[in-house]
């Protein structure tokens, strides 16, 4: 299928990194224009370029501002502008013994990965419902089903993005404006690559990736990280005009990871 985003204006947040450049790029390359955000200006910046390199026709568009807080999304939906496609990716993990978890961590945790997605849909979802047109997605991840013992608050911040997917689906019932998730498996990304330099591993050792996935994710049928690309290519497609009949769905792209087939 030719995704084919041409008309249709995107804003991805947390789009300087991972999954979320990814994404822009990949709408980017389907024709869609895409405002790119990150907390700091210079880093869209340099991922703007980068992405044109790669997509010499790309329509992009800089949003910095800080996801976590009231004031950053406001700078930053004052910047993207009027948008069609909102993909709410921006999002922050790490490993920390359960007990060991304090409240401002549970506060950060929440703030990035939760309320950053509420503040964007509340604003651009009657939008979008007023014009008859829209396309919603939540990053959600495979952590939010089978929650990881050792980030128990990342998992708790995905579970409640499932939550919000659906509730705001339901809000917009019966307007042409679809709200999904995409729940990634480990994917390898820098702040995955950085998470085992931290513990003196590189992914560039098959080994180590192939390791975890026995140890961490044994239920994982592909045996393998997944790319940032593969994930893209999901939310691609989620936000096409052709996937006008899901809404309120979590779509897996785990790898197979979630042992339940519902």
């Amino acid at each position: 299928m030719q995704i084919d985003l041409s008309g249709l204006r995107a804003l991805v947040t947390g789009s300087t990194k991972g999954i979320g450049r990814a994404v822009a790029q990949k709408l980017a390359a389907s024709g869609a224009e895409v405002a790119v955000n990150g907390r700091k200006a210079a880093h869209v910046t340099d991922v703007i370029a980068q992405i044109r390199k790669a997509v010499p026709n790309a329509k992009l568009v800089a949003a910095p501002g800080d996801a976590a807080t009231a004031e950053g999304v406001a700078a930053i939906i004052k910047a993207a502008g009027d948008v069609d496609i909102l993909v709410n990716n921006v999002g922050i993990f790490e490993v920390k013994p359960a007990f060991d978890i304090p409240d401002e961590d549970w506060s950060r945790m929440f703030e990035t990965n939760v309320l950053s997605g509420v503040r964007f849909t509340r604003h651009y979802g009657p939008r979008m419902r007023d014009k008859g047109f829209g396309r919603v997605v939540f990053i959600s991840s495979e952590s939010g089903i089978q929650i990881p013992t050792e980030m128990i608050h990342y998992g708790f911040s995905k579970s409640a993005d499932l939550a919000l997917m659906r509730g705001f689906a339901q809000a917009l019932e019966d307007s042409g404006v679809t709200v999904n998730a995409v729940l990634p498996g480990p994917t390898r990304t820098e702040g995955v690559e950085a998470m085992f330099a931290s513990m003196g591993q590189s992914l560039d050792d098959p080994g180590v990736a192939r390791n975890f996935i026995d140890s961490e994710r044994p239920s994982s049928i592909i045996k393998r990280l997944t790319t940032a690309e593969e994930i893209a290519n999901v939310v691609a497609f989620l936000v096409s005009r052709e996937a006008s009949a899901i809404t309120g769905s979590p779509v897996r792209a785990d790898g197979g990871v979630v042992r339940s087939i519902t």
